[in-house]
């Protein structure tokens, strides 16, 4: 049986990626799509997974969610990463459909309560959605079968501070909630997906054999990837937000740290995800009586290039 997973997104060319390729693996049954703000504004985001479900030919519920963060005020969005439709400036039509009456955080809340311990919940956005979620109804962290977000570093240097990624910091005190409720999170950081580089030429053989995505997602990633070449010097773009789709289906291709985690909110330190990698006893107790998290620190890069080629190619 296919795993039944909820992807709460900021589309995003990245997200894009993601989310086509959790469409296309048969080891995952796509059930909804919740929308938050972060590489754009919580409306355009929502007009974004619509349109992609509109592309798919699928029928995927949206959820519209979140508009702005848990306490701090919202950031700019990245328009220099992802364009100023998220989509790299391709500019595609409105879609005809429109998001359910549903909050996402309601969305999750009742998919889940109706289908306890079966659904994983698939976070590549900043996780103010998760927090609602909790907020509304705390026994969800006990029905929920998984919960995997892509956001956060340990060792590799963050992408908007030195120490902090982008998900997390667009929301720290939402993501410490997470992070800090009684279930299993699995993180899927830049200590990994800064390993895994995506070449043009894998983007060519999804664009000449994926009727369905393909040319789109090739068209807005020349964007993306120039950015990452601009920006980092990197010859093809970092695979963020479908190294959280790989986990879902294989997770032996990443190793890792198992411990409690949590978020600074403030200061300098803004957004960083600090594991507790010790059984020492410390005079700071912050991650007393937190339950573990699993943080991906190694992973099997060709393996998860190869497991997205062919289910985008298939």
């Amino acid at each position: 049986m296919p795993e039944k997973i909820i992807i709460d997104t900021d589309p995003g060319i990245d997200d894009a990626m993601a989310i086509f390729f959790a469409m296309a693996s048969p080891e995952l049954e796509l059930l909804g799509l919740t929308t938050t703000f972060g590489n754009v504004s919580v409306d355009m985001a929502t007009q974004n997974a619509l349109r992609l479900v509109e592309m798919s030919g699928k029928d995927i519920p949206v959820a519209r969610g979140a508009s702005s963060p848990w306490v701090q005020a919202l950031l700019d969005y990245p328009d220099f990463v992802h364009g100023a439709d998220g989509f790299g400036n391709v500019n595609l039509p409105a879609p005809k459909g429109e998001a359910i009456d549903l909050s996402a955080a309601q969305f999750i809340v009742k998919t889940v309560l109706e289908n306890p311990h079966d659904i994983t919940l698939i976070a590549i956005g900043p996780l103010i959605n998760l927090a609602l979620a909790l907020h509304i109804e705390p026994k969800i962290a006990q029905l929920v079968n998984k919960v995997v977000i892509m956001g956060g570093t340990i060792l590799e240097s963050g992408n908007v501070s030195p120490i902090a990624e982008a998900n997390i910091f667009c929301d720290p005190h939402a993501a410490d909630k997470v992070f800090s409720a009684d279930w299993h999170v699995h993180m899927i950081g830049l200590d990994v997906t800064h390993k895994t580089l995506m070449m043009d030429a894998l983007q060519e053989r999804v664009r000449d054999n994926n009727p369905m995505c393909g040319q789109f997602l090739y068209n807005a990633g020349r964007f993306y990837a120039d950015f990452y070449k601009a920006h980092r010097g990197a010859e093809g773009c970092y695979v963020h937000d479908a190294s959280a789709i790989a986990y879902a289906i294989d997770p032996s291709l990443f190793t890792v740290l198992n411990g409690p985690v949590r978020v600074a909110t403030e200061g300098v330190a803004k957004g960083q995800t600090i594991l507790k990698r010790t059984n020492y006893k410390y005079r700071e107790r912050h991650w007393d009586n937190i339950t573990d998290s699993s943080v991906c620190m190694g992973v099997n890069a060709e393996g998860v290039l190869a497991l997205y080629e062919k289910a985008m190619t298939a």
